[in-house]
């Protein structure tokens, strides 16, 4: 039998319900629930036992401190047209007393890298899509939706700027249901660097 995983940190209550918040007054948009709300670190897609296995041991090797993130403003993803939209997102900033040299040298982008460079060395393929830390809040039917469509929205939707704090990571397995798809986690990794 196998499962549908991906890695990925689940935010605390208070963000998720800042989250849930503005969800509503877009046609077509299938919100996400509370279950739903995660930034995806990686995505493993179907695995056999031995390959569920062979990610929670990988992953039981990353070390990393754990730090700070905040939410950030709303944005879209599009279909591959321009003028298509085929999610909603909140996007998910660094909190860092310095500026990094370079975009992705923070301990967010770094825990990413590392959660896959341990995935790949297990053997495992992982999603090469670059890391764009965000939070997905609703996604529109194949094909999308016109961006027009969503300008309101994305105008006037602002998020609390909640920092909080990243302790752990999870391996998550996705389960389709009534609904969509529910989030069960599957193992939990402290962040430590022990």
């Amino acid at each position: 039998m196998s499962q549908r995983l991906f890695v990925a940190l689940r935010p605390p209550a208070e963000v998720r319900a800042a989250l849930l918040a503005p969800m509503a007054g877009v046609a077509g948009a299938r919100w996400q629930n509370d279950n739903q709300l995660h930034l995806t670190l990686a995505f493993l897609g179907e695995l056999d036992r031995h390959g569920t296995a062979a990610a929670a041991e990988a992953l039981a090797a990353v070390r990393q401190l754990p730090f700070e993130v905040q939410l950030g403003t709303p944005g879209s993803f599009d279909t591959g047209r321009a003028d298509r939209v085929s999610t909603l997102w909140a996007a998910v900033g660094e909190v860092l007393p310095e500026k990094p040299a370079r975009r992705g040298d923070g301990p967010l982008f770094r825990l990413a890298a590392s959660v896959r460079h341990a995935l790949r060395g297990a053997g495992l393929a992982v999603d090469l899509r670059r890391f764009s830390p965000h939070v997905t809040l609703a996604r529109f039917p194949r094909g999308g939706v016109p961006r027009e469509a969503l300008h309101r929205w994305l105008a006037d939707t602002r998020l609390p700027p909640l920092a909080f704090r990243v302790h752990e990571f999870h391996l998550v397995e996705s389960r389709m249901g009534v609904g969509g798809s529910h989030y069960a986690p599957v193992a939990s990794y402290p962040l430590s660097m022990t």
